[in-house]
């Protein structure tokens, strides 16, 4: 089966034409080269320029909504951009004001927003990760449109089409959302933001190689479906991003720029191909079962800059394993439902096993995976490692940008990270090597040195 290596796309952005690309595919003229059709997706403006004071309102007027406005942020978004974005909407008429006080992406959050919104027939959300999620999250419920000014490029979420909710049980899950009708990227707001949200943004955008590795493995070994369109789209962003990990650690705005740009090229490939599995594998799994199951251990570190450690963890796992010149031998699927309540709760631990139960090996499955990793593994070898970036050049580009490298870093308990790293398969029904690894008996030894 021939390797899905990416092409380099055909237009590249930077200073002065931060849209370049982004503008053709929100037109729908850019031309996905796996379908031969040009792409559809369900904004109709992103701009991303140097600065955008002064353009608020024309900005906002041009998406057509109408009504009375609302725009909501929380205490430090609305001092970074939130005031001035609401002094400048009030000339297109009346305009309410709704901050937050350290708002979280849960339930009782969006009951609270929806309660707060009343009788504004349009949002506009002032921030990045949180605001952002539960805004359209709640908009999208009753119908109402919105658009968002990103404050911090801290996520890829600003493009996505789905919300990341914490549930009453306390699970933490990826829910059906809408598209903003507009997003807008001011980069000397967002350089001037805090560095651990540019470092938790770049951590976001380092999981692209660990996740297509993984992505690609599923696809081989189990028929999963694998598109390149969306790693096609960030490939040539990436690598000047990546060169310019320094100086986004010290808040660059060119290095800022760079990196929105492959946030929202990977937002904009969830749109239009309608999964996340380019951005989300399992890396993210291990960033999902820290902030589900942590509860008092949980440092308050930002989804990305887990994610960043984790990357660098899941590096060395499919690096070590794609070393071995035989490919390992799996066993059925261990499965504990009782330590799975024990550590997660029972009502948790009930959604989780309906997942897990999805792609957990029997005997059968088992010999017949063995038998195809026989078959391919060379090859499969060659193919996964044409998609990653070295352990150590991960390492070095993220400690560039001040973000933390490691689970202590964190300032997570080590030994609860070993326990994430082992037990984040659990969560979804989502192939990737931390599957492979514990199936074949090789994730006790790989633990070893995590932490």
């Amino acid at each position: 089966m021939e390797a899905a290596t990416a092409r380099r796309a055909p237009t590249e952005g930077g200073p002065g034409h931060w849209t370049a690309l982004i503008d053709d595919i929100v037109a729908g003229t850019w031309v996905n080269p796996e379908t031969g059709k040009a792409v559809t997706t369900p904004y109709r403006s992103i701009v991303i320029e140097d600065s955008l004071d002064g353009r608020e309102a024309a900005l906002v007027g041009s998406l057509g909504l109408s009504g009375q406005l609302a725009v909501v942020a929380d205490e430090a978004t609305y001092e970074a951009m939130g005031r001035r974005v609401a002094q400048a909407l009030r000339g297109l008429g009346p305009v309410e004001t709704v901050v937050l006080d350290h708002p979280h992406a849960d339930e009782a959050q969006l009951a609270e927003l929806k309660d707060k919104l009343g009788g504004a027939e349009s949002v506009i959300a002032v921030g990045s990760g949180t605001i952002n999620d539960i805004v359209k999250f709640v908009t999208a419920q009753d119908g109402r449109k919105y658009g968002v000014f990103g404050t911090a490029a801290s996520m890829n979420g600003y493009t996505s089409t789905t919300a990341s909710i914490t549930l009453q049980s306390g699970l933490k899950i990826s829910r059906p959302a809408q598209a903003p009708q507009g997003v807008f990227i001011d980069l000397t707001v967002n350089a001037a933001a805090p560095r651990r949200l540019a470092a938790a943004g770049f951590g976001d955008c380092l999981c692209r190689s660990v996740a297509q590795v993984d992505m690609w493995l599923s696809h081989r070994l189990w028929g999963t479906r694998y598109t390149k369109a969306p790693f096609l789209i960030q490939e040539a962003d990436e690598a000047k991003l990546n060169a310019r990990a320094a100086a986004l650690g010290e808040g660059d705005r060119d290095a800022t720029g760079y990196l929105q740009r492959v946030l929202t090229l990977c937002g904009l490939g969830v749109s239009f191909t309608g999964v996340s599995n380019h951005g989300s594998m399992g890396e993210h799994q291990i960033s999902h079962y820290i902030d589900c199951f942590a509860g008092e251990r949980h440092p308050g570190t930002l989804h990305g800059q887990q994610v960043g450690v984790a990357s660098l963890t899941m590096a060395r796992l499919q690096q070590r394993i794609l070393a071995r010149e035989t490919p390992p031998t799996l066993r059925p699927t261990r499965i504990d439902e009782a330590d799975m309540a024990r550590r997660m709760g029972p009502v948790i631990a009930a959604q989780c096993l309906a997942e897990h139960r999805k792609k957990a090996l029997d005997e059968s499955s088992a010999a017949r995976m063995n038998a195809l990793l026989r078959e391919t593994w060379p090859a499969l070898r060659r193919e996964l490692l044409d998609f990653a970036i070295p352990h150590g050049k991960m390492r070095e580009m993220l400690a560039a940008t001040h973000g933390a490298t490691t689970a202590a870093e964190l300032g997570l308990d080590p030994a609860f990270y070993r326990e994430a790293v082992r037990h984040a398969r659990e969560m979804r029904n989502r192939y990737s090597m931390l599957d492979l690894a514990d199936d074949s008996g090789l994730m006790d030894e790989f633990l070893e040195g995590e932490g």
